[in-house]
Order: structure tokens, then C-alpha cells, then sequence
């Protein structure tokens, strides 16, 4: 299994996009881009294919025993931590073309079925 695997893994096991794996590395006074990270996670055919060294993947387990455990000074519970990362984002509901046109109509005025009106 190599480095590449084990970060693969890691990413699935505990739900993190690009953006939270790369802010896990800033903890540990490791940059690296969101571009340089994908590359990390492509197939090994792929022209753009980078192997996850061990400096890395030392680097982002650490990174990712603070951002869980929290520092000394301020420990955190893990659980807690892991609820709000993953707290599902829910969607605007957008309205239908339909629904905003029935509004604009004056109540007024008769409703028009179009769908069961005979083409001439």
C-alpha cells in the first residue's frame, strides 16, 4: 500500500474535501495547494500523477492529530470536531419557471391548462 493509498483512505474514512486536508497540512506550517493535493488522488496512468512522499503524508497525520485531538493547551473532543466538518449543507430549494409565473398572473384573470389545449 503506498502513501498515495493511505491518504486516498484517510480522505474517504473521514469525509474531507481538498479545501479541509489542505487547511489540516497549514496546521502544521505545511503549505500546499489544492492543485499540488489533487494530484495526490489521480490514477497512477494519469500524465498529471504525483506520488504522496512521506514528508507529506508524516506532515498531514500530525496535522490531523491537532485538528482532532487539539494542542495541549486546548484539547478538543474528536466527536464534536467530526460533527460540525460534516454537517450536510442543504441546497436552496429554486423555484420552477412555472411556479414564478403563476405568481405574476393577475388571480383575476381564468387559469389556462396548456397541456390539454388542442393544437389547431
Amino acid at each position: 500500500m503506498t502513501n498515495n493509498d493511505i491518504l486516498k483512505k484517510l480522505r474517504v474514512a473521514l469525509k474531507l474535501r481538498d479545501d479541509h486536508i489542505v487547511d489540516i497540512l497549514k496546521l502544521v506550517d505545511f503549505n500546499m495547494s489544492k492543485s499540488e493535493l489533487g494530484a495526490f488522488f489521480r490514477n497512477e496512468d494519469h500524465p498529471n500523477y504525483m506520488e504522496c512522499g512521506d514528508q507529506v503524508l508524516r506532515n498531514f497525520l500530525n496535522g490531523l492529530v491537532i485538528f482532532l485531538r487539539g494542542s495541549k493547551e486546548r484539547p478538543k473532543n474528536p466527536g464534536e470536531v467530526l460533527l460540525g466538518l460534516h454537517q450536510p449543507i442543504q441546497p436552496k430549494a429554486k423555484p420552477s419557471f412555472r411556479s414564478q409565473q403563476r405568481k405574476n398572473v393577475d388571480p383575476a384573470l381564468p387559469k389556462v391548462n396548456y397541456k390539454n389545449k388542442k393544437k389547431s
